[in-house]
């Protein structure tokens, strides 16, 4: 098994990718369904949450409203910080148990974690290769707010909140263009998950238990 971190900047593609490797067979683990997963009414990250910034970040049903806890988190650095402090550890434990169900089922699997801030979390550490997306801040910032609706002061403010492309690619083992043609995109992922899928198959990674 192969466990690969895929990540990048708002709206850098990512998804985009994520989606051509699962095309090509990859398994995908999405940090973000991860986290909606481990915040559900009740649990103890949810608690957690709403003893740190208040019943202000939820719905009337109770439910984390997203929308709310971003607009407080990414304008202020040390609310981002509790918020990764409170968020973070759970996803990773999420995603170890998810990662040893899907060994136990395929030992040769390519495992891709795809996580927006994967370096952030510093969960680039626990993988075996990582693969950045990337792309420029006008593009970034021109999708955000036609995907998201997000304003441009908005769309920037996130892209400042995360770490700078320029600093994630000393981390990178591979980097992808995210603005590239999709027949492009299409054609380099398959020779990238060709030699990933042979990465996997060596003893080193084979044989190993998670």
């Amino acid at each position: 098994m192969l466990l690969v971190g895929l990540t990048g900047g708002l709206a850098s593609g990512k998804t985009t990718v994520a989606k051509l490797f699962q095309q090509c067979g990859a398994e995908i683990i999405d940090a973000d369904q991860v986290a909606r997963a481990v915040v559900q009414p009740g649990r103890v990250a949810w608690k957690d949450l709403v003893a740190a910034f208040g019943k202000d970040i939820l719905h009337a049903d109770r439910t984390l409203n997203r929308e709310a806890l971003a607009a407080r988190v990414f304008r202020n650095p040390k609310q981002l910080k509790v918020l990764n402090r409170i968020v973070h550890p759970r996803v990773a434990r999420e995603q170890a148990r998810l990662t040893r169900l899907i060994t136990k089922e395929c030992p040769d699997a390519v495992i891709m974690y795809d996580a927006a801030l994967l370096i952030e979390a510093k969960a680039h550490e626990r993988m075996d290769r990582v693969i950045l997306v990337t792309a420029d801040q006008r593009t970034q910032i021109a999708r955000a707010c036609q995907r998201d609706g997000l304003s441009r002061k908005d769309a920037l403010g996130r892209i400042r909140g995360q770490m700078p492309l320029s600093q994630k690619k000393r981390f990178a083992n591979d980097l992808i263009d995210g603005t590239l043609p999709r027949e492009q995109l299409r054609r380099i992922i398959r020779d990238l998950y060709r030699d990933l899928s042979a990465q996997a198959l060596q003893p080193k990674y084979r044989n190993r238990r998670h």
